[in-house]
């Protein structure tokens, strides 16, 4: 039986975890999945896009930096992709239709709920950065039904209009945002969405944000412990948390998505981290 082809575009995209990522989804799940990585030109990622479907492709993921241009493509989109402005899975629904996904939040949720017991519902969470990651979160973390959601930025005005973009979802949750030093209460998950810690540069935080019972997670990830989750380890944080969870929770729910079939990531995050320690 021929396998169905899927992929992820990007550029650059040679350092992509996704194709071992999904492989080992398949493998495990049985279905007939042939995964592979595509660099679209900065210029050419439309074309792109509709020569891989024209082809029989049958879905896609997005990676940086084509999300909003995955996003402005698609004539459908789930909730969850219409809120977030960008999309980082495509497929063809059954009427025909180019549709985007979001599942870089549900990944998020799930890392921190399932895979780590975090608990979320009337939790404090402050999330710093106001781009398009965090954009592409703040629906799912806000379905859970924090107690209070703080975004700091180092754009203050950046921060409070996304506020003020998901103004009509917070139900009992307090929403607001702010800058970086804003903050000075303590937060139960403190959440970082820039990308600061791959330069290995902090944010200007004031450690009075950490507790001894603060949880922190770092969206980004690598063999060593991240500059942000060990400033705030630092600081009496009780545990720290990286994004390589989160990486595969989203793949998990993007195969989800397009087979209709959940594959238990724990064995897969367990294969990688050996590979990333």
């Amino acid at each position: 039986m021929k396998n169905d082809l899927y992929a992820v575009v990007g550029n650059p995209i040679s350092h992509s975890k996704s194709p071992r990522i999904h492989s080992l989804f398949a493998a495990q799940t049985g279905e007939p999945v042939e995964y592979t990585a595509i660099q679209a030109p900065l210029d050419g990622f439309a074309d792109t896009v509709t020569g891989f479907f024209d082809r029989g492709g049958c879905g896609l993921n997005i990676t940086v930096p084509f999300k909003e241009q995955a996003w402005a493509m698609a004539s459908k989109r789930t909730w969850r992709a219409e809120k977030a402005g960008a999309a980082n899975t495509l497929f063809i629904d059954g009427d025909g239709h180019l549709t985007a996904d979001n599942t870089d939040g549900a990944g998020l949720v799930a890392d921190l709920v399932k895979n780590h017991g975090v608990a979320l519902a009337n939790q404090r969470i402050l999330i710093l950065g106001a781009g398009g990651a965090v954009r592409g979160v703040m629906g799912p973390l806000l379905a859970e039904q924090p107690r209070a959601l703080v975004i700091a930025n180092r754009t203050p005005a950046k921060a409070r209009v996304l506020a003020d973009l998901f103004a009509d979802e917070v139900g009992a949750t307090q929403l607001r945002g702010g800058g970086f030093e804003q903050p000075t209460e303590v937060f139960d998950l403190v959440i970082n969405g820039t990308s600061a810690s791959l330069q290995g540069e902090l944010p200007p935080l004031s450690p009075a944000i950490i507790g001894p019972s603060t949880v922190v997670y770092d969206m980004m990830y690598g063999p060593d412990t991240t500059t942000f989750n060990r400033w705030a380890l630092d600081n009496g944080a009780r545990a720290a948390i990286d994004g390589l969870g989160m990486l595969i929770e989203q793949a998990a729910a993007a195969f989800a998505v397009w087979r209709g079939v959940q594959p238990d990531t724990a064995p897969v995050i367990a294969a990688l981290r050996d590979r990333v320690g």
